[in-house]
């Protein structure tokens, strides 16, 4: 039997997310110390993920956070709100057994990476791009050692392979599991690498990070509104990234 790949990983916490709600079948929600971290039991045995292997967290403070989750269900068990759970699934399941490919997948976002394009106008909008945008930009310089190129509208700009090099070994500092996925998701969710990295190296802060990474469609949403439905697809793209952010710092 082949091992359960990244992608894989996500499927499964998909359709775990898309299966028919389930009644609980726990009375009380523990963690004890386990090898290779704290492991999430449920009376007294060990919780595991939809591929099988034992929940077990790198630390307390996040084995305690998953344990909440499940502590916190109702009759019916639901999967949408376990976010640190489901966080924990994709890097036990998925990005163990795929460090490279994560890497791979999260250095990718460097070479059109969103501070990188700017808008030609209006000008309004130029201004607050600089503004979110300049200062993660200057981060990566410092911090990293990478000058990017800036390019105009959508057309793609080719950046140095100096400053992705130095991406890629920023990334590849990345060693738990349980960081990697957390670092993905903020990439993934941002459009950005930069962010991830700068937010996860505590430089920034998980709200300032949103607001960057939103300023095209929070000036779209100040000039035409925002319906419900979009409102509430945000918000809990939010939740996610707060909880990626979460993971990250605790594991810093």
């Amino acid at each position: 039997m082949r091992d359960v790949s990244w992608n894989d990983a996500v499927q499964l916490s998909q359709q775990s997310l898309r299966a028919a709600p389930m009644k609980r079948f726990y009375k009380s929600v523990d963690v004890a110390e386990a090898e290779g971290g704290f492991a999430v039991r449920l009376d007294g045995r060990g919780a595991r993920t939809p591929g099988k292997a034992p929940l077990i967290a790198p630390g307390r403070a996040l084995a305690e956070r998953i344990a909440a989750e499940w502590a916190g269900q109702g009759e019916i068990i639901d999967a949408s709100v376990m976010r640190f759970t489901r966080l924990a699934n994709t890097a036990i399941d998925g990005v163990a057994k795929t460090l490279a490919e994560t890497r791979a997948e999260i250095a990718k976002y460097a070479c059109a990476d969103l501070v990188c394009y700017r808008a030609l106008e209006p000008a309004s909008l130029a201004r607050m791009q600089a503004q979110a945008f300049d200062p993660v930009l200057e981060w990566a310089q410092t911090a990293l050692g990478a000058k990017f190129a800036l390019g105009g509208g959508v057309i793609h700009i080719a950046q140095p392979e100096a400053a992705l090099t130095s991406v890629r070994a920023a990334v590849d500092a990345y060693g738990s599991p349980f960081a990697l996925a957390a670092l993905h998701g903020l990439t993934s969710l941002s459009g950005s690498a930069l962010i991830a990295l700068q937010l996860a190296s505590g430089a920034l802060d998980a709200q300032v990070a949103w607001r960057a990474a939103h300023v095209d469609e929070d000036f779209q949403i100040a000039k035409w509104g925002e319906d419900e439905e979009a409102k509430a697809r945000r918000a809990t793209r939010w939740r996610e990234f707060e909880a990626c952010a979460e993971v990250v710092t605790a594991l810093r």
